[in-house]
């Protein structure tokens, strides 16, 4: 079912420089396990202006682009999935780990560190030829994020692009995704 947009899309924004969300984001060591840096962003998503420039910066990232719909990676791309879906006045979607949607879904099973783990999206979440933004707070080695595109060239949707809060240069798991826009908004090195 189409509708007609209740507000009109914002236009002409300019790039936003998210450096300055560094500060706010609290390193943990050892965690989940040791010798693990964990970047924590609860820090920086409850500061309102931290929260909003991040979302904005995303937002920024997509305004030129017709998209259709975001796509949220259970759990953290449930935080700036419907958020950045609304500031570009498109439909959101979650993407959730196994026997958490009621309706028919496609499923995708991926490697972890030590052992699998799979993702579901309802079979009707996306119609052929609909242009995707899949987000998610943090690309590591990219397998979540792989396991999502292959459920969206499933469902027969386009990918717009990949958005994350932060990424692992180091991990290097852009090198996965070549052939889409990949956009992140704080980096980290080591």
């Amino acid at each position: 079912m189409s509708t007609k947009p209740m507000t009109q899309k914002p236009t002409n924004m300019e790039p936003i420089n998210c450096e300055p969300l560094k500060r706010l984001v609290r390193t943990v060591p050892d965690f989940p396990k040791p010798g693990i840096l964990f970047y924590d962003i609860t820090t920086l998503l409850k500061d309102r202006l931290g929260f909003a420039t991040l979302i904005d910066a995303l937002a920024a990232h997509y305004l030129e682009r017709d998209i259709d719909l975001i796509l949220g990676i259970e759990a953290r791309g449930f935080i700036f999935g419907p958020a950045l879906a609304y500031r570009l006045n498109a439909g959101f979607v979650p993407v959730r780990k196994p026997r958490k949607l009621p309706a028919p879904t496609a499923k995708v099973s991926y490697d972890l560190e030590y052992g699998t783990d799979s993702l579901e999206i309802h079979m009707d979440a996306i119609e052929p030829g609909q242009n995707v933004v899949i987000v998610d707070d943090l690309l590591a080695t990219g397998g979540t994020m792989e396991a999502t595109v292959k459920l969206v060239r499933q469902l027969g949707g386009r990918i717009a692009g990949l958005g994350f809060a932060v990424e692992l240069d180091f991990l290097k798991g852009r090198d996965r995704f070549e052939e889409f826009d990949v956009f992140s908004l704080l980096h980290y090195d080591e």
